[in-house]
């Protein structure tokens, strides 16, 4: 979504402020009523007698007077709370605002042309038509923007319990619809014990008509064009990114044990990917809200690396998140840091994957270059076959899915997601496919990194002789990049080896298309899980790797070298750079993703078959044992 500023002013919320104090003070909504249902819980129970008569709903008026309701919360008192004031203050100024970005949809549309038609005689036919839908899509508008400005300007760290109300919907006209929400509202926060949870429950019920709203968005066509506004309002902090859900949480300053490149030793591949995709990162173009990169190929939306435990993929995360915020206070651009992790998945239905949306908003904030990060994978998100995960380890898988490559991802390129895992073969295979990278991390592997890595560790505080070794030679970057992009010339693991050798031998070397593609449909017939989506994972890695280039640190130093250029210029400086793509090239990446997927069998099968010995072995055990005890004749004991 290509989003453009649209201007809003005081003098345009201010003249319907009027408006917003009388729908907060008495505000007339007819709902309907379910007959059957009976208002009198049933004795001992939280439930209510349902009638087997069917009577059919009916209507009711009812008068909301949401500012007594406010007051109410604790009795007794006739001077507002500061948390009561500020609930009532921001929910009168959601309405005005509600309603100036409602005027601004129908100035749009032919909403406010044909309002004008409609007073001096009422529409007919085909104008009748539209103007009930421009009608009812600017009742979405008005609710949506209402809706947003709670959840966006309200903090509050409680959660809400768990008997909100359903919201109730009403698309009449944007009058109507704010009246329903106030009454929903209303509702929700009447039975609310204190302030804190009058405040929980306001944000977490407006929270849930923002997503009633995103499944009802469909029925209204006439609102693709209002998804291209970009609205901020400085003085309140609240901003709309077209129906984009965001919530503003408190700003948190970062605090983290960063790392230099110096202090990753080894996994030489992943560092410099990791290196490059920050370089990345900052060119992206906040006015265009758009990064070249995406437009030229190459940028790393998603990756995922694995290894064995204490090889370095925390030391990773530090290195990345500590470059990107470098990076940032030069430009003096906003940084969003964030990790998912297991104290985030909860026991409520829903919650869970509530929480991982919330990350993944966060994270893709236009406003903001952001890496989100999610650490042990394998414990967060299950396996959709998996019968002993909890609901929202399979809510977040799902989400997850969407989040990194669903219908609705769009990527800017301001931000990066990146999946940890030591074992990353209990990932389920859908969500594995959608990180565009893999990066092995298997940490120190020579004798000089050995050398390397003891002598960082160590630190200065000593007198021992270093001896006979150039320290830190062995983690030049280009040179040790170099050398292990030249190993995936032929295949590491076995399985991939043996398709690698079969095609040698029936077709000798790779040299044109024709020869990659029977290469890739030999790996497909070895192991069925390699896709079309490992196909494209790797047209992305040669892509990137035809961006190989190596972006100047002269470019970072001062903003105004690179980082503060404007889009078009940013995107000539880069493009002059960019290398051809080879056939070794791409040898190298399907060698190195396909070597990832066979890795990742092996390590499954291996589990499996593990699992099956340690199972027989405590049978035998148990046989000899039982064989044992009936010689004794405690068996039957």
């Amino acid at each position: 979504m290509d989003t453009g500023l649209t201007t809003l002013s005081e003098k345009d919320i201010l003249k319907h402020l009027t408006t917003a104090q009388s729908l907060i003070e008495r505000a007339t909504v007819i709902v309907k009523s379910d007959n059957s249902r009976s208002k009198t819980e049933l004795a001992g129970t939280r439930r209510r007698f349902v009638s087997t008569v069917s009577t059919g709903p009916s209507t009711n008026t009812v008068n909301v007077k949401i500012s007594e309701t406010i007051q109410a919360i604790v009795p007794g008192d006739g001077m507002l709370s500061i948390a009561q004031h500020t609930l009532k203050f921001r929910l009168r100024r959601g309405l005005a605002v509600a309603l100036a970005v409602q005027d601004v949809f129908a100035r749009q549309s032919d909403l406010e042309s044909l309002a004008a038609e409609n007073k001096s005689a009422p529409l007919s036919g085909d104008k009748a038509s539209r103007f009930h839908n421009l009608l009812a899509a600017g009742s979405f508008v008005a609710a949506f923007t209402a809706a947003s400005f709670i959840v966006q300007t309200i903090e509050t760290s409680n959660d809400p319990s768990n008997d909100l109300p359903e919201p109730v919907f009403s698309f009449d006209s944007p009058h109507e619809a704010l009246k329903h929400f106030l009454y929903g509202l209303d509702t929700a926060i009447a039975d609310a014990p204190d302030d804190a949870q009058m405040m929980a429950r306001a944000k977490g019920f407006a929270r849930s008509v923002l997503e009633g709203l995103s499944a009802r968005q469909a029925r209204f066509d006439v609102l693709n064009s209002f998804e291209q506004n970009h609205i901020r309002l400085d003085a309140d902090d609240f901003e709309l990114n077209g129906f984009d859900i965001r919530e503003r949480g408190k700003s948190k300053k970062l605090v983290m044990n960063f790392k230099k490149p110096n202090e990753l030793i080894g996994n030489h591949i992943a560092k410099y990917q990791a290196i490059k995709l920050t370089k990345m990162m900052m060119a992206y173009d906040f006015d265009r809200q758009l990064n070249p990169f995406v437009d030229l190929g190459g940028f790393l939306f998603t990756f995922i690396g694995d290894g064995n435990p204490g090889t370095g993929k925390t030391t990773l995360i530090q290195m990345i998140a500590g470059l990107i915020k470098d990076y940032c206070e030069v430009a003096n651009y906003p940084f969003h840091y964030e990790n998912f992790g297991v104290d985030q998945i909860s026991s409520y239905q829903g919650k869970s994957g509530q929480n991982c949306k919330q990350f993944i908003t966060n994270v893709l904030n236009p406003k903001v270059i952001g890496f989100g990060t999610v650490d042990d994978i394998d414990q967060i998100a299950a396996k959709r076959s998996d019968d002993r995960a909890s609901a929202g380890q399979q809510e977040i898988t799902a989400v997850l899915m969407e989040g990194f490559s669903g219908s609705g991802t769009v990527i800017r390129g301001n931000c990066s997601f990146g999946m940890f895992s030591n074992y990353p073969e209990n990932v389920d295979d859908a969500l594995r496919q959608r990180a565009s990278a893999r990066w092995l991390v298997d940490g120190p592997q020579t004798m000089n990194d050995y050398i390397d890595i003891f002598a960082l560790l160590l630190g200065k505080n000593h007198d021992i002789a270093l001896g006979d070794h150039d320290l830190y030679a062995a983690q030049e970057i280009k040179q040790a990049v170099s050398s292990a992009y030249q190993q995936h010339a032929k295949p590491q693991e076995d399985a991939l080896l043996k398709v690698f050798d079969k095609f040698g031998k029936a077709n000798g070397e790779l040299k044109n298309l024709k020869d990659i593609g029977v290469y890739l449909h030999a790996i497909k017939q070895a192991e069925p899980r390699f896709t079309g989506r490992a196909i494209k994972n790797i047209t992305d890695a040669v892509k990137m790797r035809a961006m190989d280039i190596e972006l100047p640190d002269e470019w970072f130093e001062n903003p105004e070298h690179f980082m503060h250029k404007g889009f078009d210029e940013k995107r000539n400086m880069i493009a002059e750079l960019r290398s051809p793509i080879t056939l070794e090239m791409i040898t190298q990446e399907v060698n190195r993703y396909a070597d990832s997927e066979f890795r990742y069998t092996d390590k499954s099968d291996s589990a499996a078959v593990e699992n099956i010995i340690r199972d027989l072995r405590v049978r035998e055990r148990a046989a000899v044992e039982i064989t044992e005890m009936k010689e004794r004749g405690q068996w039957n004991a």
